[in-house]
């Protein structure tokens, strides 16, 4: 059976639920307990696409405390997609998404130089206080070269399976690019604009 391995970085500033959505992701829990990472932690999902195809997704979680930036070259190597994410509750974590995807477009690249895939998450959209509109949100994405963005929540599941699909569909058709065979997966959506779009929560 094929086998595909992708390496999916996640990054973003500390305490903004990272690891809560690795966890919601790879083993359907949550835990209230807050637990920095320290450097990297590392996860691995295993996805059929079909019968005759399985894909491996290795998960790096990053941790965001500044004393663990410098490492970021290392941890980023390789990597064939990535998730940024932000605390919808915490403006300042909107912000600093710049800062991360400027850092992962320099120190990653695919083999024709372009930008890796990259999606941007505002999680804990479960909370009922929010520091950043939905439309400041739609703008940035666009500015900065993501394929999309949806707002999560890792304490409920909303959007965490969904939006790592839509990761995974952006990979996969990259990958068959490189194949020349871009036919064999195509992102939802009539046109190209709608590919760039996640629904939200």
């Amino acid at each position: 059976m094929p086998e595909k391995l992708f390496k999916v970085i996640i990054i973003g500033d500390p305490t903004v639920g990272k690891t809560a959505f690795v966890k919601r992701y790879v083993q359907k829990s949550y835990s209230r307990e807050y637990k920095g990472t320290v450097g990297v932690d590392f996860a691995l999902k295993i996805i059929k696409v079909s019968e005759t195809e399985t894909i491996k997704l290795q998960l790096w979680d990053i941790a965001g405390q500044e004393r663990f930036t410098w490492m970021t070259r290392v941890y980023y190597k390789d990597a064939h997609g990535c998730v940024i994410m932000f605390d919808l509750s915490n403006k300042n974590s909107f912000l600093n998404t710049l800062k991360w995807k400027k850092d992962v477009d320099a120190k990653c690249t695919q083999l024709d130089g372009g930008p890796i895939p990259c999606m941007l998450l505002g999680n804990k959209c479960d909370l009922p206080q929010r520091q950043i509109d939905q439309l400041d949100i739609e703008a940035f994405y666009k500015e900065n070269n993501f394929i999309g963005w949806t707002e999560t929540s890792a304490k409920d599941g909303l959007m965490v399976n969904d939006s790592m699909q839509f990761l995974i569909n952006s990979m996969l058709g990259q990958y068959n690019d490189e194949i020349d065979q871009p036919e064999l997966v195509k992102l939802s959506g009539p046109n190209a604009e709608n590919k760039k779009s996640c629904s939200f929560c």
